[in-house]
């Protein structure tokens, strides 16, 4: 048997082609999953009845779901082409799916939103503030489903792990936000999600490590892969921890620590990317592990 580091294909072209995604699509997952971060903190404050994190959570969401919705049109080439993908409902499509989560999450965002800032129909806004908390977690995780659902390795072999990780990491960027945000007197509920969703994240992506093994591992771990998961974890890490307990007294220590984690959610995304690109062009990473299978 030929071992699989000396696997080489008819004039050394990759058994998979690459995916041509640009840099806008990881910069939309991050987008997404701070919209949908911020709209379960909103849900959430509003049973709490903290006015302030929840109008200030609403306003983060349905920013982040602008900027999200503008990078996915840029990467569709014309708006037009967004409104096509609602035509039809597929189940079995996590592209259809996941448009249909788009356009639910962004009205009830939007209805929320309007009815908070314009101080009309509180009822209609409670409503859409709990639609838009129900749907978030779908939000968060439908990219990562996206993504697993490809024949990419470094994808679809941690397709167990990367709805965890996405959706730790969208909590965690949400409250890092947060915590910048809001005083620290009136930061503790955002600190709680922050370190929560900053732990869970951590401890997912070290579990998608493990069970990748060595080999397909190491897409993640060397390259520019490597490079950014590794600042990752370092910012999501140092964020969470500066603005858990520093960040209770020193309001720019909570700005730092949060912006931080936030950022670390962001270079995540590109970091999985990334590892995806680099696992697609390389023929050992295709055949070793159907080899195993076999």
């Amino acid at each position: 048997m030929v071992p699989e580091a000396e696997i080489r294909t008819y004039y050394d072209k990759p058994i998979l082609k690459q995916p041509v995604w640009k840099w806008f699509i990881p910069a939309y997952f991050f987008t997404g999953g701070l919209a949908a971060g911020s709209a379960m903190l909103a849900a959430g404050a509003r049973l709490r009845g903290d006015r302030r994190l929840a109008r200030q959570s609403r306003t983060v969401a349905l920013g982040a779901l602008g900027v999200s919705t503008a990078l996915l049109i840029k990467d569709l080439g014309r708006p037009g082409r967004f409104s096509h993908m609602l035509r039809v409902l597929k189940p079995t499509s996590p592209m259809s799916v996941g448009s249909w989560v788009l356009g639910a999450f962004g009205t009830a965002a939007a209805a929320g939103a309007a009815s908070d800032l314009l101080d009309v129909l509180p009822g209609i806004g409670a409503v859409a503030d709990t639609a838009a908390g129900v749907i978030a977690p779908v939000m968060a995780t439908y990219t990562a489903v996206l993504l697993a659902d490809t024949a990419v390795p470094a994808w679809h072999e941690a397709r167990h792990e990367l709805p965890f990780v996405f959706a730790a990491s969208a909590a965690a960027s949400a409250g890092g936000i947060a915590v910048a945000l809001t005083p620290p007197s009136e930061a503790g509920p955002a600190r709680r999600i922050l370190a929560a969703g900053a732990v869970t994240e951590l401890a997912a992506v070290e579990a998608l490590h493990r069970r990748l093994g060595t080999e397909l591992g190491e897409t993640y771990e060397k390259g520019v892969a490597g490079k950014l998961g590794n600042w990752s974890r370092a910012l999501t890490g140092l964020g969470a921890l500066t603005a858990v307990t520093a960040g209770r007294r020193v309001r720019s220590l909570a700005v730092a620590g949060g912006l931080a984690t936030a950022a670390g959610g962001a270079l995540l995304r590109f970091a999985v990317f990334e590892a995806g690109k680099a696992s697609a062009r390389d023929p050992k990473y295709v055949v070793g592990p159907q080899r195993r299978e076999l």
